[in-house]
Order: C-alpha cells, then sequence, then structure tokens
C-alpha cells in the first residue's frame, strides 16, 4: 500500500502553478471588465485543480502499465514503482474527473451557459486520452497542443466568460502566454524523459524534434510569452511588469541548453511553474492596475 507522503508525491504538486496559472489571469481580465465574481472563480480554480491531479495519476497509471516508468529519472510515480496498484491510481483518477465535473456542472448552472458542459467534456477526454487509451495523444507528439489549448486557451477564456460573459483582448494575451508557459513546462519534463520514452515508443513532441532543438523551444516558448505583453503596452502601460521575470527565467532556461545530465533538469521543473505562477501574478496585477 503507498503511503499518504507517497499519494501527495504522485499528485506531482509542482505542477499545480499550471492549473491555477489561468484562473488567476482569466479572473484578472473579468475585473478589468469589471464583471469578478468570487464565486465563479472559486469554482474554476476547483476543476482546474482537481482535472491537473486527475491528469497526473490518469498518466501515472497509463504509462506505468505501459512500462514507459520503468526506467524513469525524476519524481515518484506509484504505478511505476510497484508502490500502489494500477486499479488504485486510476481510480483515484477517475474520482478526481467526477469531482471536477461536479464543481464545473456548478458553474454551469450559475452562469446558464449550458455549451460549457461540452467543453467539460472535452476537458476530461483530454486529460485522459493524454496517455490512456488505445491511441494516446501524448505518444503521437501531440501533447504539447493540447496543454496549450486546455491549460492555456480553454482554462482562461474559460475562466474570463464565467463571469464577464465575454473575453477580452488581454485575456486572449494571458492564456497565449501561461499556455505556452504550461508547455515550456512539458517540454522540460519531455527532455529529461528522450532517452526512456524513445525506448519505450513514447514519441513526445522532445523526441521528434530531437534533444537540441527540444532544448532550443523550451527558451523560445518562455520567450514569446513574456515578450508577448508588449502587444498591451500601448493601452495599458502596467502590463509592461511582466517583464520584470525575465531575470528569473534565465537560470532554468540555461539549465535547459546546458544541463546534459538528465537529472540536472529536475530543478526546470519547480522553477518553471514557479515562472508561470509569477507570470500569473504579474499579469493579473497588470491588469487589476488598468483596471482601478
Amino acid at each position: 500500500m503507498a503511503t499518504a507522503a507517497q499519494w501527495i508525491q504522485g499528485a506531482r504538486l509542482r505542477t499545480l502553478p499550471a492549473a491555477i496559472a489561468p484562473v488567476l489571469i482569466g479572473s484578472a481580465a473579468a475585473f478589468e471588465l469589471q464583471a469578478f465574481k468570487l464565486p465563479n472563480a472559486i469554482l474554476a480554480a476547483l476543476v482546474a485543480l482537481l482535472l491537473q491531479v486527475g491528469v497526473n495519476y490518469a498518466n501515472d497509471y497509463s504509462d506505468g502499465i505501459r512500462g514507459t516508468d520503468e526506467e524513469r529519472v525524476g519524481p515518484l510515480r506509484l504505478v511505476g514503482s510497484g508502490v500502489a496498484k494500477p486499479e488504485q491510481v486510476k481510480w483515484a483518477a477517475f474520482g478526481l474527473f467526477g469531482l471536477a465535473m461536479l464543481c464545473g456542472l456548478i458553474l454551469v448552472i450559475i452562469t446558464q451557459a449550458w455549451w460549457l458542459i461540452l467543453v467539460g467534456i472535452g476537458c476530461v477526454l483530454a486529460a485522459w486520452g493524454y496517455t490512456g487509451g488505445k491511441n494516446p495523444y501524448g505518444y503521437m507528439g501531440l501533447g504539447d497542443v493540447f496543454v496549450f489549448v486546455f491549460f492555456g486557451l480553454v482554462a482562461t477564456l474559460g475562466t474570463t466568460y464565467t463571469q464577464a460573459g465575454q473575453v477580452s483582448l488581454a485575456a486572449v494575451v494571458g492564456a497565449i502566454g501561461t499556455g505556452l508557459i504550461a508547455c515550456a513546462l512539458l517540454m522540460a519534463n519531455n527532455v529529461r524523459d528522450i532517452p526512456t520514452d524513445t525506448a519505450a515508443g513514447k514519441r513526445t513532441l522532445a523526441v521528434r524534434l530531437g534533444d537540441r532543438h527540444a532544448r532550443e523551444s523550451y527558451v523560445l516558448m518562455l520567450g514569446v510569452a513574456i515578450l508577448l505583453v508588449i502587444v498591451l503596452a500601448p493601452t495599458k502601460p502596467w502590463m509592461l511588469i511582466v517583464l520584470l521575470l525575465i531575470p528569473a527565467c534565465l537560470m532554468p532556461a540555461w539549465l535547459m541548453i546546458n544541463g546534459k545530465k538528465r537529472k540536472s533538469l529536475i530543478p526546470v521543473l519547480k522553477q518553471t511553474g514557479l515562472i508561470n505562477l509569477g507570470y500569473s501574478l504579474l499579469f493579473s496585477l497588470g491588469l487589476i492596475l488598468t483596471g482601478i
């Protein structure tokens, strides 16, 4: 039996900033539109966090039963390490997906935006289909696309819409930015796992690009995400405070380009998660100061 501490490790708490960041940005965009609603924001945050932990357990289960995690470098995997039975991890994932759908349904009832039920179903299917099922898209190099769409566009714009009933250019820019940083986080994880993923037949985008180009793409995604706020500067000069995040990006970028040992890339995951959180906080602050 896995211990409580091992279940927490398996939840991969370092990935949670990628879930909360778009909710912060989307809520700040709603504030700028003078439509911020705290209950809606809380429900959106619960949906995002539950889905994130759920997908972490789902990936743990699916990769574990395929043998992808047997020679893995990095944080504990419950199934791959043998500390938990596959069925336990699978049902933990399903339970979290169910709770996420319940919170999402409450949000839909509050907003009366019934079409969002289809979006919620799409989110759950995407969460499971990343490494689950007969043809997981994460094994075909499409994981980054889905992360950008769901952890960037859908989560951010969905949060704004469920509060304001509309979206704005600032929300779109923030959605693209946090989506790119979430993709950078995934890329850092997948660059570290290139040898084991290649051996297991998991053709992630990092595997397809090759080690050097995959590392370079990480730096490019961070750079575009941060510099994109310049688009908003003419009418929202406060948004330039996001550029204060540039120094925090230098160390993980250097490690990605120069870290030859796979273990040296592990700190990049935590650093990138913090960058995403910092990005969302600064972006949100810029919007709030603009809206005051």
